[in-house]
């Protein structure tokens, strides 16, 4: 579907994006693509949509028109109401397009459509963009920060929403977000940038088991579990977390045996994102 090879983008004399390797997206992927801020995660985006000025190859057997693209900041008109925004950028009648009115009610708009712009929820204004991308039906689809500035509660309905709308479709995704745990529900594969440099490519659960190990159990890193868990094999980790890599089942066995025994507080998983990409961060800057 699409390949890049061999690909720089400048910012006069700074290179914001090197692609060495080869990476490619193929038909029914789900790509989460991370990173810190200034990483190139937007950049990245830009520059597959043909956005940006670059060296390098990139092909692919689509037309620009098979791409849609949900940008993180998006403008409309404040004092429009919104169902008319969606016909003058749809070109189309809400009540004449069964797609529309489908994607308007799967999303719980129904009641958005009367309002102006101005007077959307930041939720509902996501909501907005999703249903105007989305109903493009488009091979492939970008979502840049898709849920940035909304509550806890409204990230997770929302991304609930489009973790089923694309349950039972071949579209490719690749989605840009800072919040690990969507990230975890919704992708296959992890794209992880630093710094314009790629550090790793590949599916999600090849990558944890590279940086992490089978299993990883984080427990709150206070003095009482630095003292427990001083001997066990440690993963780098977000400052008020511990880390504990387990390779095979006896060895996440014995950990978890004395934590229980020790009553401290743990979670166990195989796919935390965060902790893989900063293991993967390390280890490529050890390079």
């Amino acid at each position: 579907m699409v390949t890049i090879n061999q690909v720089k983008v400048r910012y006069g004399n700074q290179i914001a994006l090197s692609i060495n390797n080869p990476i490619s997206f193929k038909a029914g992927d789900r790509i989460g693509i991370i990173g810190s801020n200034g990483a190139g995660k937007s950049t990245f985006v830009k520059t597959i949509l043909g956005l940006t000025n670059y060296q390098g190859n990139i092909t692919t057997d689509l037309q620009p028109e098979e791409m849609a693209v949900h940008m993180q900041y998006n403008n409309y008109a404040n004092t429009m109401a919104v169902k008319h925004i969606i016909e003058a950028v749809l070109y189309t009648r809400i009540k004449k397009n069964k797609l529309l009115q489908d994607l308007i009610t799967f999303f719980d708009f129904d009641e958005c459509l009367n309002k102006k712009y101005a007077a959307l929820s930041g939720g509902q204004k996501q909501r907005l963009t999703i249903i105007l991308v989305l109903i493009q039906d488009s091979p492939l689809v970008f979502f840049d920060e898709v849920t940035s500035g909304l509550d806890f509660e409204t990230r997770q309905k929302l991304m609930s929403k489009l973790v089923e709308w694309y349950s039972n479709k071949n579209s490719t995704l690749c989605v840009v977000s800072h919040y690990y745990e969507e990230l975890e529900q919704l992708v296959n594969k992890l794209l992880i940038l630093e710094q314009g440099q790629v550090v790793d490519f590949g599916s999600k659960d090849e990558l944890f088991r590279k940086y992490c190990g089978k299993t990883v159990i984080t427990l709150d890193n206070t003095e009482k579990n630095q003292v427990i868990t001083s001997k066990l094999p440690k993963l780098a980790a977000p400052a008020h977390l511990i880390a504990l890599s387990c390779h095979h089942n006896e060895e996440e066995k014995q950990i978890t045996e004395m934590l229980i025994r020790e009553d401290i507080n743990f979670k166990r998983s195989n796919n935390n994102i965060e902790i893989m990409s900063i293991n993967a961060k390390i280890s490529f800057q050890n390079k």
